[in-house]
């Protein structure tokens, strides 16, 4: 109720007859809407009523334009019916045509279009992925849990705990100990065997892409074995320990090319340090092996087109087996051996004072 100053400016106000609800909303009569329009000369809708008044009776104009689009919308064809069928395939359909893509590329190694699949970023993880798997493989080695449990796993020398070998080459003719570092030092000298064969392929950000990922992996289960294997909890101690491992890794690439391109005696030089940490009692047999092996493998993968590395490069640890050169360094050992003994004492004696 307003005061007696505000009603004397309120009647100053010009008034407007108010109209009733009945003549608001004409439409709310009871009488039909057939018969309303019938008996009504002009064909116009009657006006929205103010949002004010009777707003329970009907819907919202917004709703009713829903409902309006939905009548409208025309029905889905066969064919619309069959895309929304395979746009609900979801994940499982897309990543089955996204493996048979993957193979057809293996299938077609020329194609232009199935190699630029090949190497975008989803299939190059996963196939590095792959790749570092099989590297990771060659010197496999576990903890029994027991051991770890009672705190009686053994130790080397200089302190580094000892596993269980997974009966590999590396550890039973190679005469590496099933640890760590063996582990970390034949994975990456299998993955040193495919870079060197990923700097030959043509496009340069390819090979820039795989090997990236191909390292990131490794890294990855290194400091997945860190925890699993070897219960180190801390991850500022498992961070010190990868950064120590990826100077190792970068140290190997610079003393691997170095005796690739100076020659075996550099290389087995590079071997002898990295893969046996500089050991007096190293085995000359097995060194040459391990020589002659990264030889023959380096053979094999220039055979490759950069596909084939790329969608099956492990392969090639299988097809060439490092056991396998013990009987190559043997034979010609026999040779140069019988070789030696062939040459007379004269010219053996002549030779020596020249």
């Amino acid at each position: 109720m307003a005061c007696r100053s505000c009603s004397s400016s309120l009647g100053r106000l010009p008034r407007r007859p108010v109209p009733s609800l009945r003549q608001q909303q004409p439409f709310v009569e009871s009488t039909p809407r057939s018969v309303v329009s019938a008996s009504t000369s002009s064909p116009a809708r009657p006006p929205p009523p103010p949002p004010s008044c009777a707003r329970g009776l009907h819907t919202t104009p917004a709703a009713r334009h829903l409902q309006q689009q939905q009548q409208q919308r025309p029905k889905a064809s066969g064919s619309d019916s069959a895309a929304a069928a395979t746009k609900e395939e979801g994940a499982g359909g897309f990543a089955q045509r996204l493996a048979s893509k993957f193979a057809s590329a293996v299938r077609r190694p020329g194609d232009e279009s199935i190699k630029s699949a090949v190497v975008g970023s989803y299939a190059s993880y996963k196939a590095t992925e792959r790749l570092a798997a099989a590297c990771a493989h060659q010197a496999d080695y576990s903890i029994s849990a027991a051991d770890r449990k009672a705190e009686t796993v053994p130790t080397a020398a200089d302190g580094e705990e000892i596993g269980v070998g997974g009966g590999g080459v590396w550890h039973k003719d190679f005469d590496l100990p099933p640890t760590f570092s063996t582990w970390a030092q034949v994975s990456m000298l299998h993955m040193y065997l495919l870079v060197v064969r990923m700097r030959c392929v043509d496009d340069r950000d390819v090979h820039a892409r795989w090997q990236s990922q191909l390292v990131d992996h490794f890294f990855a289960a290194a400091e997945e074995r860190m925890v699993v294997a070897h219960a180190m909890a801390s991850g500022g101690v498992r961070q010190r320990f990868l950064r120590d491992l990826f100077v190792q890794w970068r140290g190997l690439l610079l003393a691997y090319d170095e005796g690739l391109v100076r020659g075996d005696a550099m290389l087995a030089s590079a071997v002898w340090r990295n893969l046996y940490k500089a050991r007096a009692d190293v085995d000359l047999r097995a060194l040459a092996a391990v020589v002659s092996w990264i030889r023959a493998c380096l053979v094999q993968f220039e055979r490759m087109d950069d596909v084939e590395l790329l969608t099956g490069g492990e392969r090639v640890f299988a097809e060439v087996p490092a056991g396998a050169e013990l009987a190559t360094v043997d034979r010609l050992a026999t040779g140069l051996s019988s070789s030696a003994a062939a040459v007379p004492e004269s010219a053996a004696g002549a030779a020596v004072k020249k």
